[in-house]
Formats: C-alpha cells, structure tokens, sequence
C-alpha cells in the first residue's frame, strides 16, 4: 500500500463503510452489491486482455463473449432481479460498452410495457431467451430528437392484415441504434403510421430483421454498422434501411394505441402514456451522470494523494499535489457533484417506480412532471458530469491523457449521454414548456404540488422578475435550508422572467412560436435553474437520514460547498434576484476556500466511500494500492508496439531513406 494513502485513510474523521450503507440505502443492499459483484471479480472467466490494446472489431468481439458469458453466468447464479442484474452486468463490463445493452434496456423495457397481455406471451420467453435479441430503432439519419420529423413509414394493408415498413429517403435510414449493426436480429422500429389514408403519427412496431436461425438479414432490410465513433469501440451501433418490409398487424406494439383488422385506428386513452420508456432510460442516465462522474472523482483524488510536485515552500520536499489549493479546487467541487448525483439519481430511480405503479392503475397525474423532470435533470447532470470527467482527466496531468489512467474511456463512453435520449438543450426547453404551463396555472388560479410547488408564491405576489423591497434574503450562509430557499427563489425568478417574456413577445404580435424562440436562452437558463435547486433540495433532504454523527458532519459540509460553490459560479442570478447582497457573495467565496480545508483531510474517505473495486475502475491512476508507477510501467510494455525491439517499417520506409543520404 502506497504510503501516501495509508495516512490519508488513518486520518479520516468518519468510517467510509457508513457512507457506502447510506449511497447503496442500507448495509444489506451493500452486502448482496458486492456478493453480486464478487460473482463476477472471482470468476476467471471475466479476466480478459486490457481491450486497449484490440483493435476495434477484437474489441467487438471480446465484449460479445463477455456478454454471452454474462447472460450465462446469471441465468446459472438465478439473478434476476434488475437492480441486481445491473450490479452484475457494470462488473462484468467496467469501461467498456454492451452490444446487448438495448436489448436489456430498452427493447425489454418496451415488451413489458408496451404490449398487450397476449403479445406479452409471445415476445417475452423469446428476448429472455435471447432468440429474439433486440434494439430500438428511433433516431433516423436526417432526424434525432424531433421526433415527429421522422419519416419511416408503417402503412397497413388490410387485404393482407400487414404493415408494410419502407424508408421513403435517404435522410430516413435509421441510425445510431447501438447492437443493430451486427448483434440485433429484431428491432423495435418507430415509423408514422398510415391507416385508412390517414397519418396517425409515430408507433412504436417489432420488426424482424435478421433471420433467427442463420442471422442473414431479411428480405427488404438493408442493415449494417455505421463505423468507428469518439468511442463505444465495442459497441455496434447501426444504420437500418426498410423496402416494404411485410409484418403482421399483431407485431404493432397494442397496449395502448392499435389499429384493428379492417384498418380501423383506435388511439389511446392519453398520448402521455408513451412516455413510459423515456423516462426510464432518462432517469437511468441520472444515475450513471453520478456514477461516470464518481469513477472519474475517484481516480483523480487517489491520483492527486500518491503524486508529488513541484514546490509550495522552496526548498522542501514536494508536496502531495491535493495540498495545493487550485488542485482541491478543481476537483472538490466535482466530488461534492458526485455525491449529490448519486442522491438525486436514487431519487430519480425510486419516483419512476412509484410514478409507474401509479399509471398501471389508471393514475396520470404526476407524469408530466416526472417526464419534464427527467428530461431537465437528464440535461443537467450529463452537462456538469462530461465537464467534470474531462476536469479530472486534465487534474492529472499528462499521465491522465494516458489510457492507462481509465478516464479517457469513461469520458467517451460518457459523453454521447448529452445528445442520446435527446438533445440536451432540447431537453431544457421541454423542461421549460412544462414550468411556463405551471406558472400560467398559478396564474389562473390552480395550486401546484410536487417540485415546481414554489410557483405558488406567484399568486401572492412574491416572487416578481425584478428585486423587490422585503422579498426574501439570505440570513445565514452557513445554513443549508437558507441555501435551498435561496435556490429556489433563484429559480421561481428566472420562470417568471423568461415566461413574461414569452407572454409579453406574443401580446406584441409576434406567433406563440416565434416568441418562444426569441427567448429561448433565457429559457433554458430557467430550466437549469430550477435543475440546480431539485439537486440542491434533494442532498439537503438526504441529511435528515443520516444518523450518523461523523457522516452527517462530513456530508453536511459537502452539501454546504456544494450549495455555496453553485452560488460563487452564478453570482449574477442571485445578486440581480435581490438574494444576496455584495458583501454576502464575498462571504460565500471565501466560506467556500474555508470548506476546501475541512474536505481536504477526507478526500480519499470520500471516494473510498464509492466502493469501486480495481476492476471497476479500470485504472492504473486510481489503484486502491496507489502503486501507480510501477503498474504503469507494466501497462505500457503491453503496448503490441513493444512485441519486437524493431518495427518492420523501419526496414521498408527508415532505412532506405538513411542509404540515400
């Protein structure tokens, strides 16, 4: 154990163990993650090669056979639990990425979701089985996040009870479904739907595309990979091109919408309750925005204990590169991110659950919040989390631009999360659509519960676009449910601001759409806001459940300089809303070089905490040990480069050129 690290954890004011029981919500949750993982850690099978020295279609490969080998080994350890599913399956890839992974998100999510009672008993033994392995094809070549710009096309031809699938152009091919290239024989296909002469918008339909048997593409479907990415090397996401492709009407996904043997279309009870899948997969990506960002955390704090450099008094021996403030800046901020992700995302996790109870049973009225609050916290955490990672990355100098140090990898494999499920600023301005509807519902007289509850005060006046005389003002920068109420009259000010503009713009003339437009910006400025105080309120509420003394204290001074840093970088809002005075921002920027003290001591405690094993991290930098040089050392003289002392191309390129000279 590099002795570095030793001092850091013997130096700790709280036991890392109990802050792992309160991430994983409770000590059994913690003890059946690792004996899931452990699975996998111990089982010889999983210790394949370093995949960074594999070209891309060996990396191909190699996760196929760990994703065959993972399907076996749970269906042979009975795990079918999804959470606990998940923890196997993060083990056994680390960084790397899943051919299978829409096949057990999406795709599986649709089947149980989207399907009638009887469909459900066709499709559902087939893709556990994997004789049906499947994708989700959505996002077209021409078209991603606007969704009713896509042009596939179902049309329903009744002589035959078929719909016919066709890609009337190029910008219509399908594109980017990860495991369509190579892995995928079925896809869920969203395609308009034509009945009866008439478009009846997007469906969502289980189209064949491969032959199960020989995996030799159908007739009519055109289907391959689409090439080498930023990253996801293992991955093959796909292109997918229909020329009147024939399925049965039974293959259109029934629950809700369905078109009946003569062409008759009856459409659902409520066009929200296709929300379902993406809200899923948005509130699942909250959770791996903490989980990507933690890793990275992880990595460059062990990293910045074990490394020495330069000098802080001439003369001495380097210091440990976290002693120096501007390093504890960096990444302090983005450790105290992380921890607020990870609660956050349980949120998330655990209100889409309850949320989704409630809609089997006939209950909508919580899920245009859900689905507004997925898409904005989606945006939110993917945006601060990509910055982050790259922010640790660069925190670790010249070797964290190493493959070596793991976080190239999760940043590539991160990154694409700000633009799939939808484009993050697409996804801000729905958020925005949502919290102008509820400030113009207060307005005419209704009371909102949940998240966006603090528009109430609009109707007594309370909150206005401009600082008003008595309105609310910080007291105490040191207390947290000050902070909160201070985010949240942050927020309310800017959805009053951006949603008067809008009004004010179309009372000038100008269409609905074009003044919505015209203040776009100040739109999402809103969103994010409000983002920022759900984030805020939801780590100040988690204290309340920590019983232990020495983790509430380290985690109420992490939520504290979670809040106060937030406030340094957007000063403008809360000084121009009337929240805090000049002298208070003061106080706020240097309580928050205060907390970078209090942290410092904890820092490896902090990330400790997390739990990542080795394997998981994928790390030579964030080694648990802190052998870091000697293990790079290794690293390196795997390199395929090192196979022989001379290259070949020095006899066919180099040494022709010196005999000429």
């Amino acid at each position: 154990m590099n002795p570095d690290l030793s001092r850091e954890r013997a130096a700790a004011s709280f036991n890392p163990e109990t802050i792992t029981y309160i991430l994983d919500g409770s000590p059994e949750r913690t003890h059946r993650r690792r004996e899931i993982e452990g699975l996998v850690l111990n089982d010889p099978g999983f210790q394949h090669e370093d995949p960074n020295f594999l070209s891309r279609s060996e990396r191909y490969e190699l996760a196929i056979k760990k994703s065959a080998l993972m399907v076996q080994k749970m269906r042979e350890h009975g795990i079918s639990d999804p959470e606990e599913i998940y923890w196997f399956k993060r083990t056994c890839l680390g960084s790397q990425t899943d051919p299978l992974g829409l096949h057990f998100s999406m795709f599986s999510n649709m089947l149980a979701h989207q399907l009638t009672d009887l469909q459900k008993q066709k499709w559902l033994p087939l893709a556990s089985r994997l004789h049906a392995i499947g994708t989700y094809a959505q996002t077209e070549l021409g078209h991603g996040t606007h969704l009713r710009g896509l042009e596939t096309t179902a049309t329903y031809d009744p002589s035959t009870q078929e719909f016919i699938l066709n890609s009337p152009t190029v910008s219509s091919i399908k594109w980017w479904p990860g495991g369509l290239g190579k892995t995928s024989n079925h896809a869920v296909v969203l395609a308009q739907l034509y009945t009866q002469g008439e478009c009846k918008g997007l469906h969502a339909f289980i189209v064949p595309i491969r032959h199960m048997g020989t995996h030799e593409p159908l007739p009519g479907v055109m289907v391959g990979d689409i090439g080498p990415k930023f990253g996801f090397d293992e991955t093959d996401n796909g292109f997918l091109k229909f020329d009147k492709v024939r399925i049965p009407r039974e293959y259109m996904m029934m629950k809700y919408a369905k078109v009946e043997p003569d062409g008759t279309y009856v459409k659902p009870l409520s066009d929200k309750l296709t929300y379902g899948t993406m809200v899923f997969i948005r509130s699942m990506i909250v959770g791996d925005s903490a989980r990507s960002l933690s890793r990275a955390c992880t990595i460059a704090v062990r990293y910045s204990t074990v490394r020495h450099q330069s000098e802080i008094r001439a003369g001495e021996p380097e210091p440990q590169i976290l002693d120096f403030q501007t390093q504890q800046y960096k990444l302090f901020p983005l450790l105290a991110t992380a921890y607020a992700f990870q609660f956050v995302g349980s949120y998330m996790n655990h209100t889409y659950h309850r949320i989704s109870a409630e809609i089997q049973d006939g209950n909508l009225n919580e899920l245009p919040e859900l689905h507004a609050l997925s898409a904005g916290l989606k945006a939110f955490t993917t945006w601060v989390a990509n910055a982050g990672i790259e922010e640790c990355r660069m925190a670790c100098g010249g070797h964290g631009y190493s493959r070596c140090s793991g976080i190239p990898d999760i940043y590539v494999t991160f990154t694409p999360a700000c633009t799939y499920e939808g484009e993050n600023t697409v996804m801000m301005l729905q958020t925005a659509r949502f919290l102008v509807k509820s400030y113009e519902a207060v307005l005419s007289g209704k009371q909102l519960d949940g998240m966006v509850s603090y528009l109430n005060d609009v109707s007594q006046h309370r909150v206005q676009p401009h600082p008003v005389a008595g309105r609310f003002l910080v007291k105490d920068i040191n207390d947290i449910q000050n902070l909160v109420e201070a985010y949240k009259q942050r927020a309310a000010w800017l959805v009053v601001a951006a949603a008067n503009s809008v009004n004010a713009d179309s009372k000038r003339g100008k269409r609905k759409e074009d003044a919505w437009n015209k203040n776009s910006v100040d739109l999402v400025r809103a969103s994010e806001a409000h983002c920022h105080y759900v984030v805020v309120r939801l780590f100040a509420e988690k204290l309340s459940e920590v019983l232990d003394v020495a983790a509430h204290r380290i985690l109420s001074s992490l939520c504290l300089f979670y809040a106060l840093h937030g406030i340094s970088k957007n000063t403008g809002d809360f000084l121009q809303a009337g929240l805090l005075t000049a002298l208070q921002v003061n106080q706020v920027q240097q309580r928050v070089k205060d907390l970078l003290a209090v942290i410092r001591p904890n820092a490896v405690a902090l990330v400790d905490a997390f739990d990542y094993s080795d394997t998981q991290l994928g790390s030579v930098l964030g080694r648990y040990d802190g052998n870091v040089y000697e293990n790079m050392f290794e690293w390196a003289k795997k390199s395929p480069l090192n196979k022989t002392q001379v290259h070949e191309s020095f006899h066919k390129y180099l040494k022709p050129l010196q005999s000429k000279l």
